[in-house]
């Protein structure tokens, strides 16, 4: 079937903005053709797509339909630049547009070899990204929404429909600055795992579960009810590891000087973490996308350890 560019439109903007009258007003029509439009398209399919509530947002279907919206507007626009390849460009005078892609990444991806590895390709083929950050163990859930066309991950299956690729390996210890390390050393040789747990671990967000795996899966922890700081910012997680507020996971690839320069001490040499990372993405892909995948694999082949 043909979709309705309008009523695809008022769909994409309402779930976009959290309600028909902000939608209404972004595409500059009344609120009533808004809802209308929409109502429309809901009829023609057969299903719900809008979940009316105070925030306005999409359900299963109407998450497979933004999916679908994405897609074509990344298609439309690899063929506007193949049919009109002198509409943009020095010749013309006009600057080649740039075509905008959704992802979800996690935060340590992202504060280490994502973009160094994949910045030479956004430059070339002229892309723009709207990053989503997340733990590692939730990002394929923006995928499943519809938000974004392609996710950094630790699962390994793919939804319906999408390709998962393996990228690599990210490798976690346990860290401290030394005067924290001094201090649950004392007068002992090797650090006492229950004076470890007794002082604040910092973490990024709720979500994130690493310092449970190396507890559980280094030392057989149970009790996981330690003291904890949640600090959701790459740069001010580093600075409450540097400055003593309490032990935590790092990546080796985030902070390569940390450990050998001593500003950081790694608390239980040759314990580590390892945690698999996978590229999600959609099977048929833009082309536009299918060059970010490329670009993404590509880096992470060079900077992320193979085990």
């Amino acid at each position: 079937m043909l979709f309705d560019p309008r009523q695809l439109a008022a769909f994409d903007a309402t779930v976009q903005t959290g309600s028909l009258s902000a939608a209404a007003l972004t595409l500059r029509i009344t609120l009533a053709a808004t809802s209308l439009r929409i109502k429309a398209l809901e009829e023609s399919l057969g299903q719900r797509l809008l979940v009316r509530g105070k925030i306005a947002r999409a359900t299963p279907a109407g998450q497979a339909l933004l999916t679908h919206i994405k897609q074509v507007r990344l298609l439309e626009a690899d063929l506007q630049q193949t049919l009109q390849p002198g509409s943009a460009g020095p010749r013309s005078g006009k600057a080649q547009a740039y075509q905008n892609i959704s992802v979800a990444v996690n935060a340590d991806s992202l504060a280490s070899w994502f973009f160094p590895g994949i910045q030479a390709a956004l430059q070339k083929h002229k892309l723009t990204l709207n990053v989503t950050v997340d733990d590692q163990d939730h990002t394929l859930e923006w995928l499943k929404n519809g938000d974004v066309i392609g996710c950094v991950t630790t699962l390994p299956t793919p939804l319906r429909g999408c390709v998962a690729e393996p990228l690599g390996t990210m490798r976690y210890r346990c860290i401290a600055a030394p005067s924290l390390r001094d201090k649950l050393l004392g007068k002992k040789s090797t650090i006492d795992l229950h004076q470890l747990i007794m002082q604040p671990a910092i973490a990024f967000n709720r979500k994130d579960g690493l310092q449970d795996q190396f507890l559980q899966q280094c030392f057989g922890v149970t009790d996981l009810s330690y003291p904890r700081h949640d600090i959701p910012a790459v740069d001010a997680y580093s600075h409450a590891l540097h400055n003593g507020l309490g032990w935590g996971m790092q990546a080796d690839i985030q902070a390569p000087d940390d450990l050998p320069s001593g500003r950081l001490v790694d608390l239980f040499p040759g314990q580590f973490v390892d945690v698999p990372l996978f590229w999600h993405h959609w099977q048929r892909e833009a082309p536009q996308a299918g060059r970010l995948t490329l670009a993404i694999k590509a880096a992470a082949g060079k900077l992320l350890i193979t085990v």
